[in-house]
């Protein structure tokens, strides 16, 4: 018979499962707590009990499969012996995701849109931004140089602004970005800021 622990955890990942379904063929917007509980085969007590909201329970879920990008990223990066082999570690923990298929960019879409009409989602969005941009700026040094002491040459906005529309491109038309076009571009904006900072 399994302990409560180990119940509460069939149930959190039951609704993360029916969560990553239901936000994929419906929205986020469209996939309602009633839904999402119901597929999960809970009731939606359990869902504000183990998230708090629906909004909680997609956080939940995006977190998961970030982190687990995080941490093939990091792994791969700290191997990389050069600034090809670290973008291509990037690339790749985003056109391959280790988690979640290709749900997670399409989530990170969808999240994008709902954001527009949920503060709440507006502010998680931009939280996790800014703490994606400082962790490409502080370990993009290590290839480019230190950091310039004027912030508009800041990379990391760039680089993940770019690495998430080569993916949208790559979705639409996989056969229009190769992995040596992703890597090629993603490189010149690391290259080119660096550059540019030379110059200043």
């Amino acid at each position: 018979m399994a302990t409560q622990e180990e119940r509460r955890t069939q149930t959190r990942d039951a609704l993360l499962a029916a969560g990553a379904t239901l936000f994929a063929a419906r929205g986020v917007a469209g996939a309602s707590v009633d839904a999402i509980a119901h597929q999960a085969g809970r009731t939606s007590g359990a869902l504000y009990d183990h998230f708090g909201s629906k909004e909680g329970l997609l956080f939940a879920l995006l977190e998961s499969w970030v982190d687990d990008a995080t941490q093939a990223i990091t792994a791969d990066q700290a191997a990389a012996t050069t600034l090809e082999e670290w973008v291509a570690a990037m690339w790749h923990a985003v056109a391959r995701p280790p988690s979640g298929d290709d749900r997670w960019i399409a989530l990170e879409h969808e999240l994008w849109s709902y954001a527009a009409q949920s503060d709440e989602a507006r502010r998680y969005l931009a939280r996790r931004y800014r703490a994606a941009w400082d962790g490409v700026d502080a370990v993009a040094a290590t290839w480019t140089g230190p950091a310039p002491d004027t912030p508009d040459v800041r990379v990391g906005p760039a680089v993940i602004g770019l690495l998430l529309g080569l993916e949208m491109m790559r979705r639409i038309d996989p056969s229009a970005v190769s992995d040596e076009t992703a890597i090629a571009a993603l490189r010149g904006v690391l290259v080119g800021a660096s550059d540019r900072a030379a110059t200043r």
